[in-house]
Order: structure tokens, then C-alpha cells, then sequence
């Protein structure tokens, strides 16, 4: 049974992985770029020597799924399948090890079998191993740690083991910053009583999870801890002071109770219970999922509809049975939709929110069971039951399926900036004819994926006498390096013709948008997107 639903969970992250998401996004070129790049050189794309925060475009990107992506990457070279590998396999290694984290949790193969299929087949955690998403590896490290953990309240040396992967999670997702160390005091808190029984595991897991964090330390003092933070606070909202100021001007109320009801506390207060709360709203888990077109497949879900009931039933069983991990469930869950709730983009957020997806997978299988053993003795309406479950689980994955696999990439290829790749192939067959190559930012970092899809030498980018790249509003730009030159159009004096009459005497070649180039000039090649819209034109001026 296990070995099936592993095969399952298996297949549906592998199968076409390499065109189902239609592109790799400007995220997992960089993490494979420089994973490359520490592979060939032992340096990122910025010439550190082995870092534990990559720059990056300016974010600072956390380690380990970068270093991760490595092994993939040197047997399958630079390439979709090189960077996805390693995605679709702790991906599968999750299913497996939730297995027996449940096993561990209810010592019942039955609810860990359904956890393990709950999760194996979820449209959230799928999308999100199928693409190399940090969040999917720290909920990796999470199930494992918390496995180890949940061991340790029989075999106390596990306790200690747990630390390692908990640990491993902080470096590996922003999100995983916040849940674990939350996640751990609230366990710590509320089983106080059992851990007292072993304090010399506690003491030294303490000791190693500090030890762990050490690292870290330099990042506290530097723009590293907080440039992901800053790209996406809601504190850091352009238009949280106007709309305050806004409120307070439409307000009748008498001086000074405007400024004391609409503030930045008060508007922040509001504005994360409103995003946490978000997270719970039923066409977010059951009907249309998250808005993030790369995020979620669309039109469904991000969980099953057979899964609403269960997950119900499973939360009146934990406190009906006083099941002694019940809050371990709960909070997995609580706690989980923290960290997005200070953010202010793309609410409600599937890839933050990631490491829900477990716990909620585990109640559903908690759920089944116990339903199932409360109307065993009633065979007519068990039947009735298993089977109208049954239908209603194949009818939503077949939707899921068709989705996923017939109408995703055709329909969002555009926000998975397909046309890239081909765009760079044929920079790869031409670029000797021409003395510069002008490639516009319109769809975002055209310099990475020239990096990545031409597999440019590490050490000829790291020591490059032409690379030119500033950096503004936190984000770094790359302007130029060796005989490309990547504008933003948006500029003034850098629309094409600008940068022309600039050059008289080279021999250009332009990749942009429709609509950017003179008609009169020559297209030489024209790239869409899957659903024949137009992405790209390669452009040369006669």
C-alpha cells in the first residue's frame, strides 16, 4: 500500500515535469544558475565562495535549495530536468515520511496510509514540487524533523536528531523562519510536563538548534535579514499612509478619536487578521485555490472537496478522544498561516503557506478513520458513504488532472515567462553574427535566463570586464555583460531606436516585445506563448 501511493505521488511530480509548468520562472534559473555556478566554481553568481544567503537579484535567497539542486544539475546537466529533479524527489520523500509521521503520531498504518494518499495526490503540494519552490523543501524538513520529534516522546535520543532537519527548514524558506521557532516553543510550552521526564535530550537539542543558528548571527546586522521582508511587508506598502490619511479625512468622528482609531497600528492589526483569516475562507481550500497563477493550478481547489468534511470530523475526534498530539495537528496548521499574513501581495498565498499542507492531510486522514470506525457497525450507510466519497474524490481529481496536465500550460504560459528558452536558442545561433545583442526586461531578468539556457561559463560571468548591474528600489538590475545589453524600455532615451542611433557602426540584433520595434525593421523570428498569443519578437534594424 505504501510502496503504491509513494509510485502515485512519484509519477504525478514527474510525469512531463520538464513542459508541465510550460517554463522554468526567473526563480528556479537563478537558484539552478547558481547552483551551477558553486558546481563549477565554488562561488555564486557573485563570486562569494560558498554563501549561506545568495544575492541573487537582491532578495537574498536562502541556501539550501540551492545547494540541493546541485546533484541534479551534474548528472542532468543545466537544463528543466536538472533544476526539477530535485523538487519532484523530496517532494515524493514527503508523502513517504508523512506516512510515518502519522503512523507515529495515531500508531495506525490506516490514517497514515490516507495522509500519505491526501498528500501524494494534493493540487498544493504537486504544484509546488513540480517546479523548484523553496517552500515545498522546508515543508520537507519539517514532516522529517517532526517525525524525529514525535519518535523522541517514546525513544528520547530522537528528540535530539529532530533538532537537525527543524533546523535545516530555517535555512531553506523565510516562512519556515517564522513557523518553526514559533512552532517549537508552542510544542515545548504545552508538553512541558513529558519534557521535564528527559531534560538532558532538551538541553543539548537547545544547544545544537542555537549552534545551528550561528550562522545567521552576521545576517542580523546586514540588508540580508530583511530585503525579502522589505520587498513584501505590509508595513512597507506604498499606500499604507494614504489610505490611512484617507480615513481619517472621511472620518465625522470628533477630534482626536480619528487619529486614535485609524493608525498604523490599527490598520496593520486589521489588515493581517484580514490576511490570516483569508486563509480559511472556503474558495481558497475547496473551490478555486490560490489567485497566484504560478502558485495553483486554477480551477479547483487547493484541497479536495471530500476533504472539507473530514477535516471537520477529524478536529471534533482529537478533542472528543483527547488525542495527546491533537494540538501537534492543530497548531501545525495555526501556525502555519502566520508568516503570510504580514505580507501584502497575492492574498491568499499558496506557496507560503505551504507547510500547512501536512497537517491538513493528516486530519483528513484522522477523520476518515474515525468516521469509518463510528459507522463500521452500520454496513448500509458505511457503503453509502465510502462510495459517494469515493465519486465525489474521482470526479474533483479528474478536474484537477485535466487541468494540470491538458489546460495549465496552455493557459498561463505567459506567467511562467515561457519563450524565453527559445528566445536564447536563438541568441545561441546567431550571436556571433552581431556585435551586440539587446535583449528588453519587459517580462523580468532577461539576463538570467540567457545565463542559464546558453550554460554561460561561471568564472567568464564572475570576472566579465562588461558586466554592468546597480541596484534600485532593493532589487539588483544586470544592465550589460559581455555583448548583451538588457534596457528597460521604460527609460527614457532607451527605446530602441534610441539605443540605434547610439550605435552607428554596430550590427545589432533586438529581442523584445510586439509593439517595441519600428515596422519597417526586419523580424527575423517571432516566439508565442502556448496559446498562440504573442511573446516575443527577434528584430534586427536594416
Amino acid at each position: 500500500m505504501l510502496a503504491g501511493i509513494v509510485l502515485l505521488a512519484f509519477f504525478l511530480r514527474f510525469y512531463k515535469v520538464t513542459e508541465i509548468p510550460p517554463s522554468l520562472n526567473w526563480d528556479e534559473v537563478s537558484i539552478g544558475y547558481n547552483a551551477y555556478s558553486i558546481l563549477k566554481t565554488g562561488r555564486d553568481e557573485w563570486g562569494v565562495f560558498l554563501p549561506i544567503h545568495f544575492k541573487a537579484y537582491g532578495e537574498f535567497k536562502l541556501p539550501v535549495q540551492i545547494y540541493a539542486s546541485i546533484p541534479g544539475i551534474a548528472i542532468f546537466g543545466l537544463n528543466e530536468l536538472g533544476v526539477r529533479i530535485t523538487p519532484v524527489i523530496y517532494g515524493t520523500l514527503t508523502v513517504l515520511f508523512l506516512f510515518f509521521l502519522t503512523r507515529a503520531l495515531f500508531k495506525k498504518d490506516e490514517i497514515g496510509f490516507m495522509a500519505a494518499f491526501f498528500l501524494g495526490v494534493s493540487p498544493w503540494h504537486i504544484q509546488l514540487t513540480r517546479a523548484s519552490f523553496e517552500s515545498s523543501f522546508a515543508a520537507f524538513w519539517i514532516v522529517l524533523g517532526l517525525w524525529f520529534l514525535v519518535k523522541g516522546f517514546d525513544k528520547h535520543k530522537w528528540i535530539i536528531f529532530s533538532i537537525i532537519p527543524l533546523a535545516v527548514s530555517i535555512y531553506t524558506y523565510n516562512s519556515a523562519r517564522i513557523f518553526t521557532p514559533f512552532f517549537l516553543l508552542a510544542i515545548v510550552f504545552i508538553y512541558r510536563q513529558t519534557f521535564l521526564k528527559f531534560r538532558k535530550e532538551i538541553i543539548i537539542s537547545i544547544l545544537i538548534f542555537i549552534a545551528a543558528m550561528l550562522p545567521l548571527v552576521p545576517s542580523l546586522f546586514s540588508g540580508e535579514r530583511t530585503a525579502r521582508f522589505k520587498l513584501v511587508s505590509v508595513t512597507d506598502d506604498p499606500g499604507l499612509i494614504p489610505r490611512i490619511n484617507e480615513s481619517r479625512g472621511k472620518s465625522s468622528l470628533p477630534w482626536p478619536l480619528p487619529r486614535l482609531i485609524h493608525n498604523k497600528v490599527t490598520y496593520v492589526s486589521f489588515y493581517v487578521t484580514q490576511n490570516y483569516l483569508a486563509h480559511f475562507n472556503p474558495d481558497f481550500l475547496f473551490i478555486s485555490g490560490a489567485p497566484h497563477k504560478q502558485h495553483h493550478v486554477q480551477g479547483v481547489g487547493e484541497l479536495y472537496w471530500v476533504q472539507a468534511p473530514f477535516l471537520f470530523l477529524g478536529l471534533y475526534f482529537l478533542f472528543k478522544k483527547r488525542h495527546p498530539f491533537k494540538w501537534l495537528v492543530i497548531l501545525g496548521i495555526l501556525i502555519a498561516f502566520i508568516p503570510v499574513s504580514i505580507t501584502n501581495d497575492s492574498i491568499p498565498h499558496a506557496l507560503r503557506t505551504l507547510i500547512a499542507v501536512p497537517f491538513y492531510a493528516i486530519l483528513t486522514g484522522f477523520g476518515i478513520y474515525e468516521t469509518y470506525l463510528f459507522l463500521k457497525n452500520k454496513k448500509k450507510l458505511i457503503n453509502a458513504v465510502l462510495l459517494v466519497v469515493f465519486i465525489l474524490f474521482v470526479i474533483n481529481f479528474v478536474i484537477y488532472l485535466n487541468n494540470l496536465f491538458n489546460l495549465y500550460s496552455k493557459n498561463y504560459s505567459r506567467d511562467w515567462q515561457y519563450g524565453y528558452e527559445q528566445a536564447v536558442e536563438y541568441i545561441e545561433e546567431h550571436s556571433g553574427e552581431y556585435d551586440e545583442i539587446v535583449f528588453s526586461r519587459t517580462y523580468g531578468e532577461p539576463h538570467m535566463f540567457t545565463l542559464f539556457f546558453l550554460n554561460y561559463d561561471p568564472v567568464k560571468y564572475q570576472t566579465n570586464p562588461n558586466l554592468i548591474r546597480y541596484e534600485s528600489f532593493d532589487w539588483v538590475w544586470v544592465l550589460k555583460f559581455d555583448k548583451f545589453y538588457f534596457p528597460d524600455l521604460g527609460d527614457k532615451g532607451t527605446t530602441f531606436t534610441d539605443i540605434v542611433a547610439r550605435n552607428p557602426d554596430k550590427k545589432l540584433l533586438f529581442i523584445g516585445k510586439p509593439g517595441d520595434f519600428p515596422k519597417e525593421w526586419q523580424r527575423l523570428n517571432k516566439i508565442s506563448f502556448l496559446n498562440n498569443n504573442p511573446a516575443f519578437d527577434i528584430v534586427e534594424k536594416k
